[in-house]
């Protein structure tokens, strides 16, 4: 049963570097398209905020249908948003661009980890959900940076008009591999899913997704640009960068697996507290080798980590319904970076580019404060 978890993680990969591509092309799409940095970011929070202001409800409405044919129907329509994107003239084509496949990302991904969990069973979510993160891991180590350094050879269209072309033989793949499953969503109506919400334990859990992806991306939104400006990396040079952030995170994965089926909220803990160091260290050690190659390892493997233990955590946390779950952490996760990005702006613009580490970090110490308290003995049995 390993290789229907393979096939939905290689399709991951293809939706998540659709969503995080933008991060290391932004320095290139704000030149051609005439905005500055800061408003290209800004493509970052329309395709976040979208996704977490529509992401439950698309998931809960979209569970009754068949799996594959509705996995295969949001590889085509990625494949469409892509070719948009290619072909953008404007700042507001290109979003329009990115609205499209921020609609369906929240479906694949929560049903995806549901279909992974379905597959192995509860007690092993977290080993099966590593699988499918595997494609978003993969998506950091190769997707983001290769986009990047196409970016830099050869334009940044020429980036989506690949991640289109990917997305389409991802499409033909499923319809050839994946087997049929039936729908399960039709014996948990919208308003059964909906009532999960009501547990306050529920609603920390979502906050602390919100909390520790505004702390991530207010940094990781514009880490290419801190590249580029603070260390004086060339466009190649930032890809190679961007490669080797997400290669470590492949550890972060592996880690986060394991820690997480154990105890979520102190897998979260120690994940986010690494990576206040890791966030902090970037900038002071931005003219050492050495010095900045560990920061940005210490980051890229807790951030990698924080992706699966966040996703894991909400589904431990509603076992009755695991994909709305699954969604509500994406929609919190993206509720997260679209703010991340906002305020990693406004740092910019107000404070200098050398303090979004800073700002990260005190977000992930607020995270790391919140869930310190749904650890208290009146909660700590659901968490």
């Amino acid at each position: 049963m390993l290789f229907p978890i393979l096939l939905l993680s290689a399709a991951g990969f293809t939706v998540l570097t659709t969503e995080f591509v933008i991060v290391g092309l932004l320095p290139a799409i704000a030149r051609d398209l005439g905005v500055t940095v800061s408003q290209a970011g800004l493509l970052v929070t329309l395709f976040a905020f979208t996704v977490a202001a529509l992401g439950p409800f698309l998931t809960a409405y979209c569970a009754r249908f068949e799996r594959k044919r509705l996995f295969v129907t949001i590889l085509l329509l990625f494949a469409v948003a892509n070719v948009i994107a290619a072909l953008a003239p404007n700042i507001v084509v290109m979003g329009i661009a990115r609205l499209i496949p921020a609609l369906e990302l929240p479906v694949f991904w929560a049903l995806a980890s549901e279909t992974a969990v379905d597959i192995v069973g509860p007690d092993h979510a977290g080993r099966a959900i590593a699988k499918i993160g595997f494609g978003i891991v993969c998506a950091t180590v190769f997707g983001i940076p290769v986009g990047t350094l196409i970016g830099d050879a050869l334009g940044w269209r020429a980036a989506f008009w690949i991640i289109a072309a990917v997305a389409l033989a991802k499409a033909l793949l499923l319809t050839l591999f994946l087997p049929a499953s039936p729908a399960r969503g039709e014996e948990r109506t919208l308003r059964s899913q909906f009532a999960i919400l009501r547990n306050p334990l529920m609603q920390g859990h979502v906050l602390l997704s919100i909390i520790v992806f505004c702390g991530m991306f207010t940094a990781y939104t514009y880490l290419a640009d801190i590249l580029e400006r603070l260390a004086g990396f060339d466009g190649a040079l930032v890809g190679w960068c961007l490669m080797a952030f997400g290669a470590v995170g492949l550890l972060g994965n592996s880690l986060g697996g394991r820690l997480v089926d154990h105890h979520p909220l102190i897998a979260s803990m120690l994940f986010s507290a690494f990576m206040v160091g890791g966030l902090v260290a970037v900038v002071p050690s931005i003219h050492s080798t050495f010095g900045l190659a560990l920061a940005l390892a210490v980051w890229g493997v807790t951030q990698a980590a924080m992706f699966l233990v966040s996703q894991v955590r909400l589904i431990k946390a509603a076992p009755q319904a695991p994909a709305f779950a699954a969604s509500l952490n994406i929609a919190g996760a993206n509720l997260g970076i679209g703010l991340g990005a906002i305020v990693g702006g406004r740092v910019i613009d107000t404070l200098g580019l050398g303090q979004l580490g800073f700002a990260a970090a005190g977000f992930m110490l607020l995270g790391i404060a919140l869930a310190w308290l749904m650890m208290r003995p009146r909660l700590a049995v659901h968490a």
